[in-house]
């Protein structure tokens, strides 16, 4: 299973940013995906997560209203959408799969994990 994101980058204050998560390995319409993030000396934080079929979509609180969660399942792909960036908002953003799971904001209802993409917000 491999969960791989990409699209972080050096964003000035204000700016927008989509990232996106493929996935291969599983039946993505199984499978629950979410976006966390972290930040140095920081816990995981949720960012968004969404339901296999799109119907439920959840947002961390610092993060609604500015953030949108999308998936594409003939892709095998989720994305964020990020609008009106500021510096708290970097991280290092991470997806994550759960099976079957019920797109939650929790991280141990997660199964699988990318390897991370860093996302830098200058003032």
């Amino acid at each position: 299973v491999q969960l791989v994101e990409s699209g972080g980058r050096l964003m000035q204050a204000g700016g927008y940013l989509s990232l996106s998560c493929v996935a291969s390995g599983i039946t993505f319409s199984r499978y629950a995906m979410a976006w966390f993030r972290q930040s140095p000396g920081n816990e995981h934080e949720p960012v968004a997560s969404i339901t296999r079929f799109t119907d439920k979509k959840y947002y961390g609180d610092s993060v609604k209203g500015r953030f949108t969660i999308s998936r594409d399942n003939s892709k095998n792909t989720v994305y964020p959408q990020m609008s009106s960036l500021n510096p708290e908002d970097t991280a290092v953003y991470y997806c994550a799969a759960a099976h079957l799971g019920s797109a939650s904001l929790r991280i141990n209802d997660y199964d699988y994990w990318g390897q991370g993409t860093q996302v830098t917000v200058s003032s």
